[in-house]
């Protein structure tokens, strides 16, 4: 199952806040906004309008662009691991077209580029 952005932002959000020890509720007034509903922001149950995201990030303290740092790095985590596993079933024999010294490359074969580090991209 794929995760959601909006799931992955209410875990960032949720992360943030507990760790901070606050209550919904302080977190709900200070950003003027309903107790309910950034608990289903937060349980990735609603898709938060940038507004109310950085009105939340603003009652958290903590910048928004940091949110979507940690939004990335969460979900470069989360797809990679789903690709090591892809990985690990398909086989690793060489095909064998490429024994008989062809220049073709298999259809099976996944070229990866690594993403930047999110905290290079925040410093850019």
């Amino acid at each position: 199952m794929a995760l959601l952005l909006r799931e992955a932002i209410g875990d960032s959000l949720r992360r943030t806040r507990v760790s901070q020890s606050r209550t919904l509720r302080e977190v709900s007034n200070s950003a003027r906004v309903s107790l309910g509903y950034l608990s289903e922001v937060e349980r990735g149950r609603k898709e938060a309008s940038s507004e109310l995201l950085a009105a939340i990030c603003q009652a958290l303290e903590v910048p928004l662009s940091a949110v979507l740092v940690d939004v990335s790095e969460s979900l470069t985590d989360k797809t990679s691991a789903k690709r090591s596993d892809t990985e690990r079933a398909v086989p690793t024999e060489a095909p064998a077209s490429s024994t008989r010294g062809s220049a073709s490359i298999a259809r099976d074969t996944r070229v990866v580029i690594p993403a930047p580090s999110a905290q290079a991209l925040a410093a850019a």
